[in-house]
């Protein structure tokens, strides 16, 4: 069988955020994959700025690396009750390019949120954002981490069971839905 190739992105940049030690326990729960993190260290987007350059080549990267990817995990933070500009940011980007390469992707969406809800705001405002794109979004169970200083243990992994047996779903569920289509390199 060949080796999934998995894409994630992280709405926070910062190194150590709650919603990337997430996105890492799930790329670890997914299992064997060829796995990269899209950089979403990109300019504001500017009409202007397109028109005058065209698409930047860290844009067009992101871009290609979704359309080759066979899944997406989406880390979606919850700042001030909804998404983060850096996400939002990249979102519109990647719409600028040609093609679509969400088109029929299978994504998942986590987060992890400092309220109780665990960012249940944001992954709904994530979900309007991706509408257009017309992508597999794998509906559930719901990945919302409330409260994430006490859920992770010192290597970074969930330590409540509620949380990673929701994840451990979500991503067979993810691997199932990038296996589909694969021919003979459909998983067993």
């Amino acid at each position: 069988m060949k080796e999934l190739n998995l894409v994630g992105l992280c709405g926070s940049l910062r190194t150590k955020s709650f919603n990337r030690k997430l996105l890492n326990e799930a790329v670890r729960v997914f299992g064997p994959s060829a796995y990269s993190e899209g950089n979403l260290r990109l300019p504001l987007y500017d009409g202007d700025l397109e028109d005058r350059d065209g698409i930047p080549g860290d844009v067009q990267t992101l871009a290609n690396q979704i359309a080759a990817a066979d899944a997406v995990i989406i880390a979606a933070p919850e700042y001030n009750k909804s998404i983060t500009g850096v996400l939002k940011n990249a979102l519109d980007w990647i719409s600028r390019t040609d093609g679509n390469p969400w088109h029929g992707k299978p994504v998942a969406l986590i987060s992890a949120a400092g309220g109780r809800e665990g960012g249940a705001r944001s992954q709904f405002a994530v979900r309007l954002c991706l509408a257009p794109f017309r992508l597999n979004l794998i509906p559930g169970p719901e990945v919302l981490v409330a409260g994430p200083t006490k859920e992770f243990d010192a290597d970074g992994h969930l330590n409540n069971d509620r949380y990673l047996k929701a994840l451990e779903e979500q991503m067979r569920l993810l691997r199932d839905a990038s296996s589909i289509g694969k021919g003979s390199d459909r998983a067993a």
